[in-house]
């Protein structure tokens, strides 16, 4: 997910990527930001915005908030949003020169196990949305026409950005693939039922919450043949 700044031009520009902790713990895949949608969207997906009202008009807002269901593996593999569950939006869309930018929040409760006892963990998220859908018939090359060099390579950087951002499909855009991410990336890699959580013997599995003294007797192996002698 980028991070932007809005001008008051109606123009925004990039001001870097926005991520969580990088880089993740090994074993556990991050999800693959898919910023280019299929050409045809469902207007009828509950995460598929019709953006028709804000037309090219830049400085034009709208609010939205609702409630839709969670689409299906949105998480980790101990933790997740359980699919179905109510994902609570609030949200502002906003025209701009480039596209419509996409601003606001996400509320979920979030399901799983604790990494250490493997008791079930029930956690409420809000994590942050901002993303830049753009107009796919958007000019290029906005400093080409400026003077020197270093102007031009500057536009061209710019189209490259501009070109890894998820696109409008006419008044609709796909906000799945920029909440998946976002929520994804706002999740922890070993989730706990509490802090000081004392999780399960190595060595039998038990519950050391219940047995604070539980142990097991470890016996050096290099004596071993001198206890055997000893028995004979």
């Amino acid at each position: 997910m980028s991070a932007f700044w809005a001008l008051a031009d109606g123009r925004v520009t990039l001001s870097g990527p926005a991520r969580g902790p990088w880089p993740p713990e090994p074993g556990v895949s991050m999800p693959e930001e898919t910023r280019r949608t299929t050409p045809r969207l469902d207007p009828r997906s509950p995460l598929v915005l019709d953006v028709r009202e804000l037309g090219r008009r830049p400085g034009s807002m709208r609010p939205l908030s609702r409630s839709v269901p969670a689409p299906a593996h949105l998480g980790l593999g101990v933790l997740g949003v359980p699919e179905g569950s109510d994902l609570e939006l609030d949200l502002r869309l906003e025209s701009v020169v480039e596209g419509v930018l996409v601003s606001g929040t996400v509320a979920a409760t979030v399901t799983g196990e604790c990494v250490r006892c493997l008791d079930p963990v029930t956690s409420s998220i809000d994590v942050d949305l901002q993303e830049l859908y753009v107009h796919p018939d958007r000019e290029h090359g906005g400093h080409a026409g400026g003077h020197g060099r270093g102007r031009v390579d500057d536009g061209f950087a710019e189209d490259e950005e501009m070109a890894a951002l998820p696109q409008l499909h006419g008044d609709l855009l796909d906000l799945e693939p920029v909440l998946r991410d976002a929520v994804v990336l706002a999740l922890p890699l070993r989730p706990l039922c509490r802090e000081d959580c004392p999780g399960l013997c190595s060595e039998c599995g038990a519950r050391l919450e219940r047995d604070p003294g539980h142990g097991h007797e470890v016996q050096d192996p290099r004596w071993a043949v001198l206890r055997q002698l000893g028995t004979d």
